[in-house]
């Protein structure tokens, strides 16, 4: 189980309604662009894609917020996503959803661990490809 899981990195420098941490899962030449971030003391992550059009959400890498760190935003269009459930909840794809992409935070040392509780990667085959993970490296 260990020796499976991917670190995507500390769960210490996601703050609610803060800047996001950008990462890919998915195979090598295939990853798909996700990020996580911390809503109400826990941690969330999507695909980054607008459930409306394959665009990336932030404005600015890590950007996913609007002002008051209350919703995420699409740059493109305004629509807005309920940051835990990643419910379009206003724009033109309400009602919509974004691709969840399963994490969790490691008690022992706070890191941010791709999978579920389980320790099992097996489920991100239902987000794209087999489990891998490519560290993001925007500013």
């Amino acid at each position: 189980m260990a020796a499976r899981e991917r670190v995507i990195g500390a769960g210490a420098a996601l703050v609610d309604g803060g800047p996001g941490l950008r990462f890919a899962v998915g195979p090598a030449g295939a990853a798909l662009p996700a990020f996580a971030i911390r809503y109400r003391g826990r941690v969330h992550a999507y695909a980054n894609r607008c459930a409306h059009q394959d665009i990336e959400l932030d404005w600015l890498p890590g950007a996913f917020f609007d002002a008051e760190g209350v919703h995420l935003v699409c740059a493109m269009h305004g629509a807005l996503y309920a940051p835990d459930t990643g419910l379009c909840v206003d724009g033109p794809c309400r009602g919509a959803r974004l691709t969840r992409i399963p994490v969790r935070e490691r008690a022992a040392d706070g890191a941010l661990i791709l999978g579920d509780a389980s320790g099992s990667p097996a489920k991100l085959a239902d987000v794209e490809g087999k489990p891998q993970l490519e560290q993001d490296h925007h500013g």
